[in-house]
């Protein structure tokens, strides 16, 4: 396809006619712009160099505001680059920059355009060619361009050095074997006196040392005289982030350093360098008392400034020195507490890590009470950041800080019932995972699922749930801690469980099961009674089930308490009950919640057939009737009551593969295998009786009695079995809304017994936050069981070793293998070496070989070092021959010596020395 005529060149859209379009064209902008990016298809195949760097330059534009692919003219941005003209050179790298990556097929065309502009005469030609390099370099362009680069480094033209020494960065990154030609011209630019140069470097060493810190502890004192010297803010910032890495990795630098930073952050009114200087003291300097008490008060004066901003940098600093310093939090506590009620969202959260900083087990009750204080009048985000922040906090390390679970149990039903509360995914596992963990806690918990589950209000909020979800779950595995089953058992089975999740809704069914085998287990085998359930028996509303036969009791925690027994006027009310909620879910489309109903269905209809008198039966079959019933329920609570003991994450990799089992095969002829087995008749199954059984006593005795031969783990259930039960139900795709006229749950226009005064939480804080003497506890604090292995890996802090990539690696060949590559301020401070005279002088050989790669001196010496370099290699060839001689005569004495032989292999052997830690030079003394 030709290019545009003569008449479509003269008459071409400029940018500014493509912006005064758009900008015009109120609807139909997308029409506009595929047209123009027609226009710019055509016009950039045009030979006029001007057309096409114009349309490059419309391409451009609409690449960066309405994000169209401009990968197809790659290759033309080339031909704009090869123009003479700076104008299109400079629309070229802008296309080139934006549109070119590792993977663009044209890159590789670009080095030659590259090289020729790096060594162009227009200081602005290079300038432009440095920036596109750091921006589209690669390994290839990295390693072929390193020459260039070099010498750039010591431009007379500041302009071009310093853009030489920004694109080293990338250089560096690329390909690591450029330090090695470089890196010595980078440290010569230290001391350079032109700020800008200087900024620069330093910006360089501070990103490549927050890589690999110890590798430049050899330039600390070049730092330090940057440091001492400079009038820079911006260099100065940059060198305290260096010291902040180096200090700590060297104890007699941080003696050297500390006392300029102290002098930095007494004379400076620059608010970023005194925030840097207070952020390295109290990073890297905690251990130096003086510096940290200064640090401390410039603190205070950024947290009472008016401006925001500087507030925030204050509360920001006090979150960094709270995990050496808590007592620089206590001291400010009322300012932090104020800041809670701050109208800036980012002061909030920072506050309330500090809050959260300073809980621990003997305050944490008063502090989360002041925390959901707030939580009820903050707005829906922050509220939802305080409860997260008391959930994370208190189960943090297996809940070490908790001491009390029944107080935390109530406050996590507390939580669930505030209005703005989403953190039902996080209470629901608390939830579960505490009635797992803790024995003792698990009377009170189910009471706290009791009261979840029968208020109406809970069931309309969706954020609630999972909340939900839990508390049934606890209702059904902790039934015979229930002060009342016959009311779980309604609160299970109420109408608007239709609002739940049909997820949900299949946990509840299986709860209501377990509610259910209980009671029956309760009313007919440990009560002693066999009898059938009479048939004529009335069939009441649930609300006025009777108690009849007086009221037992129930001892949890010392304290007396009155339970309603079970009666069979209850069990047949439970069985009508269960009937009249579930028969209309056998219809349901979720196959879980319908499985789930026809077994529970099919349960009731089982004990209803067997135990039920019927007018024609005789005693005799209603006695033998009355005894299958009380087996079957029998059965039934033992697989109930099973308690599964925990499993390790990493148990199935343990166990040995037997010999001759290869585990990948196909299993397809299993059954062929198996056609001699012979399965287990229906008639002759049976659940079996347990060895190990829940704690079924008497349904007046809530006191667990702990095996004393059994372990914890042994006791504990299977932690993300019963966990993560959620995994185990099928997701539906039917989602039914269902109108909710019940108020929301906790309404603040109901609470009246909040303080509305922030000075009063204020004031309750600061109570909660003063040290006390550790409190006597009136109880110890319950046994938490491990479940598997992931808690041991939860509370151990891991520190992971860092590894030298290889651009560390050779920065530290550099710096440590030779004393040449410093500056002469370095080496005035370098102690004298202990190496051997030869090990010095083949170093100091190394290293002018490696400089004589990239020397640019006259011709006449680099003749005279290639022919003494061709004098060397010819002589180490002739060694290395006269060596293999040796070598070869040497075997063949050894074979007719052996003991000789052995002898000299085991001298030759290394010797097994433990590794020892290099030993850092004394840069500063």
């Amino acid at each position: 396809m030709s290019g545009p005529s003569l008449m479509d060149s003269l008459f071409q859209r400029t940018l500014e006619d493509l912006i005064k379009g758009l900008r015009q064209q109120l609807i139909g902008e997308q029409a506009f712009i595929s047209k123009a990016l027609e226009e710019i298809r055509k016009e950039i195949k045009s030979t006029d160099l001007s057309t096409k760097s114009t349309a490059l330059l419309k391409l451009c534009y609409l690449s960066n505001l309405h994000f169209h692919d401009m990968s197809f003219a790659a290759f033309h941005a080339l031909e704009v680059l090869s123009s003479p003209r700076f104008s299109h050179k400079k629309i070229a790298y802008h296309a080139i920059s934006l549109s070119f990556h590792d993977s663009t097929p044209v890159l590789l065309l670009i080095t030659n355009h590259l090289r020729k502009d790096l060594t162009s005469t227009n200081e602005f030609e290079v300038s432009l060619s440095l920036q596109c390099l750091s921006r589209i370099a690669n390994v290839d362009l990295a390693r072929d361009l390193t020459p260039e680069v070099f010498t750039l480094l010591s431009s007379n033209k500041l302009y071009v050095r310093k853009r030489a020494v920004a694109v080293v960065l990338r250089v560096f990154e690329k390909y690591p074997d450029s330090v090695r030609v470089c890196f010595k011209r980078l440290v010569e630019n230290l001391e350079n006196y032109d700020p800008q140069i200087l900024s620069a470097v330093v910006g360089v060493f501070s990103e490549l040392a927050c890589k690999d810190p110890r590798s430049y502890l050899p330039l600390a004192p070049e730092f330090y005289k940057i440091l001492v010297d400079s009038k820079s803010n911006w260099i100065s910032i940059k060198v305290l982030k260096i010291f902040a890495k180096l200090a700590p990795l060297e104890p007699r630098l941080a003696n050297r350093v500390v006392e300029p930073i102290c002098d930095l952050m007494r004379k400076t009114g620059a608010k970023s360098l005194l925030f840097e200087c207070v952020r390295t003291v109290v990073t890297s300097f905690s251990e130096y008392e003086s510096a940290v008490r200064l640090a401390v008060g410039k603190i205070r004066e950024f947290l009472v400034d008016e401006d925001p901003n500087l507030k925030y940098l204050g509360l920001h600093a006090l979150s960094i020195v709270a995990s050496k310093h808590l007592w620089v939090v206590s001291e400010n506590k009322e300012v932090v507490i104020k800041s809670l009620s701050d109208p800036d969202p980012n002061i909030k959260i920072e506050s309330l890590r500090l809050v959260m900083a300073m809980v621990s087990e003997h305050n944490v009750a008063e502090i989360s009470k002041v925390l959901v204080n707030y939580a009820l009048k903050s707005d829906p985000l922050f509220c939802n950041e305080i409860l997260g922040s008391i959930l994370s906090t208190c189960s943090r390390n297996v809940y070490e800080i908790i001491v009390d679970f029944d107080w935390y149990v109530s406050l996590l039903g507390e939580m669930s019932r505030i209005p703005h509360c989403q953190m039902g995914e996080e209470i629901e596992n608390q939830l579960i995972d505490i009635g797992l963990r803790v024995k003792d806690v698990r009377p009170e918990l189910v009471r706290v699922a009791r009261d979840l589950l029968i208020d109406p209000a809970l069931l309309g909020n969706s954020f609630l749930h999972r909340v939900l979800s839990a508390a049934a779950w606890v209702s059904g595995e902790y039934v015979e801690f229930s002060r009342n089953p016959l009311e779980l058992m309604e609160a299970l089975l109420q109408p608007r469980t239709s609002l739940l999740p049909p997820s949900i809704m299949a946990i509840y069914i299986q709860s209501a099961f377990k509610v259910l085998v209980f009671c029956l287990h309760t009313c007919f085998v440990r009560g002693g009674s066999t009898a059938g359930i009479s048939a004529s028996a009335s069939y009441e509303s649930f609300d006025d089930l009777s108690v009849e036969n007086g009221a037992g009791s129930t001892v949890a925690h010392g304290q007396t308490c009155t339970s309603a027994p079970i009666t069979n006027e209850s069990i047949v009310n439970l069985l009508k009950l269960v009937e009249l909620a579930l028969s209309p879910l056998l219809g349901s489309h979720d196959v879980e919640v319908q499985e789930r109903a026809r077994n529970l269905l099919g349960f009731v209809d089982l004990i209803k057939l067997e135990a039920l008198n019927s007018s024609g039966q005789k005693e005799n079959d209603s006695a033998r009737n009355g005894v299958e019933a009380t087996k079957i329920i029998r059965l039934v609570h033992d697989a109930f009551s099973k308690e599964l003991g925990p499993v390790s994450l990493s148990a199935q990799g343990k166990v040995p593969v037997p010999d001759g089992l290869t585990l990948n095969e196909n299993l397809g002829d299993l059954e062929t295998i198996c056609s001699d087995i012979e399965l287990p008749s229906s008639n002759t199954f049976s659940f079996g009786y347990p060895t190990e059984e829940k704690d079924v006593s008497s349904f007046s005795n809530l006191q667990i009695k702990e095996d004393s031969g059994q372990s914890n783990e042994s006791t504990s259930l299977l932690a993300e079995h019963r966990k993560r039960h959620g995994l185990y139900y099928l997701p539906s795709g039917k989602s039914e809304v269902i109108s909710n006229d019940y108020p929301p749950a906790n309404d603040p226009a109901l609470q009246g017994d909040n303080n509305n005064n922030a000075s009063d939480l204020v004031k309750l804080t600061a109570e909660s936050l003063v040290s006390k003497r550790k409190p006597n506890h009136s109880k110890p604090r319950p046994v938490v069981v491990k479940l598997d292995e992931a808690d041991e890996k939860r509370v151990a802090v891991k520190h992971p070793e860092s590894r030298d990539d290889s651009l560390s690696g050779a920065v530290r060949d550099i710096l440590f293998g030779s004393e040449d590559i410093l500056p002469t301020s370095s080496r005035s401070n370098l102690p004298n070496s202990n190496r051997k005279g030869k090990e010095k002088q083949h170093m100091i050989t190394q290293v002018e070989s490696k400089e004589n790669v990239v020397d640019d001196g006259n011709s006449s010496s680099r003749r005279r070092k290639d022919h003494s370099h061709g004098k060397e290699r010819r002589h180490r060839k002739k060694n290395a021959e006269e060596r293999n001689e040796t070598d070869r005569k040497e075997k063949e004495s050894s074979s007719n010596h052996p003991r000789r032989h052995k002898s000299r292999q085991r001298a030759e052997e290394p010797l097994k020395v433990p590794p020892q830690t290099s030993v850092i030079p004394d840069f500063l003394l």
